[in-house]
């Protein structure tokens, strides 16, 4: 059978390649050095998730037979205006969204961000039924009270929630088979409230990449292909996923070393994207086709078990559109500003979370002296809430890792797990004693990455 993927797959679809059936450690290091598998990699050498925009030949058993591409990320710049860039999105946007609630009871997550606005905006003059909620993490930034002045302004249904300490070990097992340990397990904090889904109506629409389509990588334009592999090595790797990685590599008696590795493997990635005449369009394009499908699909998984998904940003139409536009009109947002200012002003007065107090009439005056006041209060209120013991919380694992409690669990689940039958117990312990007594921001994402494998290596025994 043929199977076609989206130029942006909301899920991975797996299939059988020839191989012995054991554990593909080279790429089990590049998972912990990131956080997601890269290209076509899994866990196992005989099996591969199917690549984005192709056309795939599989036999009745899933063995893949044949891969063509049918969509090739470029840039093709039209000689366009801005106005004419903004009402082209405006309109493509508004017909997605339509097309993909229409009729429906449209669940709607709501941030202080961007992306969400934008469908706020376009649910909005579509006339939809919307159940929309946020969250917050407990003792954290109240992020919530920017999404309900969205959600009113719209008049929208709201419900706002506080992502509780410890939620992670009641759903640990249900998150493991949801995402088949093909990410960590504190960044989906959706699963706080994964019971809340049943209630909430028909549909998600779901906002996820537009901050990447809609706005440059921040590199110069005409940055030298070398530059380019270092900035996306930057990108990928997390704080302490390095050592962890290179640990792992020596402990298996893997080839070579594993920085080279993973350097070899971007090149090698980076040079199969035929867009040589841009940087920002070029990384763009590496972070949809290698990004995108492994690490920010894989927990859409938390949602379509619920209800049904749709994601107006990963529309084939919308990766289409963006190849043609000029980055120039792509940088800082742009566009998404723009539309929400055009279309919806009373929502381009509310708080931008990213650059509060100020809004997207006046986010420009987010530098000294405008942000001094609000910056000054906002460090003594922190300072006297941590006189009272209440610790600031900007993080997900640090509710889930942090506090005797927590420790408790998680060294239960590192120690007694027989994750020792797949990493050596000396790694295990190094890395649970620099997480509780040094640097914790430095080593969360190395626990992380024990954590899942240690679920892995329970469901794969």
């Amino acid at each position: 059978m043929e199977v076609k993927t989206p130029i942006i797959p909301s899920k991975q679809i797996f299939a059988k390649k020839q191989g012995n059936h054991e554990l593909d450690l080279e790429a089990i290091c590049v998972f912990a050095a990131i956080g997601f598998f890269l290209d076509q990699d899994t866990y196992w050498k005989d099996k591969l998730v199917l690549s984005p925009a192709s056309l795939i030949s599989i036999d009745s058993d899933y063995n893949l037979q044949q891969t063509k591409p049918w969509f090739q990320w470029h840039y093709s710049p039209r000689d366009i205006s801005f106005s004419q860039a903004l009402e082209e999105y405006a309109s493509l946007f508004e017909s997605i969204v339509a097309e993909q609630t229409q009729s429906k009871k449209v669940i709607l997550p709501l941030s202080g961000g961007l992306d969400s606005r934008t469908q706020a905006v376009a649910l909005k003059n579509n006339n939809a039924e919307v159940f929309s909620y946020s969250y917050q993490f407990e003792n954290g930034y109240a992020e919530t009270k920017i999404a309900k002045r969205i959600a009113n302004a719209c008049q929208f249904d709201f419900k706002s929630y506080t992502i509780p300490k410890g939620y992670l070990w009641n759903n640990i097992d249900v998150l493991a088979k949801l995402n088949n340990c093909y990410s960590d397990f504190t960044a989906p904090r959706q699963m706080a409230i994964y019971d809340e889904f049943d209630a909430m109506g028909d549909v998600f629409s779901l906002g996820h990449w537009g901050d990447v389509l809609f706005d440059d990588m921040g590199v110069p334009d005409d940055m030298s292909f070398e530059e380019q592999v270092e900035v996306i090595l930057k990108k990928l790797v997390k704080k302490g996923g390095m050592p962890l990685s290179e640990s792992l590599w020596k402990s298996w008696n893997l080839e070579g070393n594993f920085k080279d590795y993973l350097k070899n493997r971007i090149t090698f990635l980076l040079e199969g994207i035929d867009i040589k005449n841009n940087a920002n369009a070029q990384i763009r394009a590496f972070k949809s086709l290698y990004w995108a499908p492994r690490w920010t699909s894989v927990n859409l998984s938390v949602f379509s078990a619920k209800m049904p998904i749709t994601l107006p940003y990963y529309d084939n139409r919308m990766c289409e559109f963006i190849c043609t536009v000029p980055e120039k009109y792509l940088a800082n947002r742009q566009l998404q500003i723009e539309y929400i200012k055009t279309r919806s002003p009373e929502l381009a007065k509310i708080d931008w979370q990213d650059h509060r107090p100020f809004n997207l009439n006046n986010y420009h005056l987010n530098k000294i002296p405008y942000n001094l006041p609000y910056k000054i209060v906002n460090k003594l209120k922190r300072e006297v809430d941590a006189l009272m013991g209440k610790k600031y919380v900007q993080r997900n694992w640090e509710l889930q890792f942090v506090g005797k409690e927590n420790e408790e669990k998680l060294k239960n689940q590192l120690f007694n797990s027989q994750l020792e039958n797949l990493i050596p117990m000396e790694i295990i312990k190094e890395y649970y004693k620099l997480f509780l007594n040094n640097n914790k921001v430095q080593n969360s994402h190395a626990i992380n990455m024990l954590l899942v494998l240690s679920k892995f290596n329970q469901k794969n025994d």
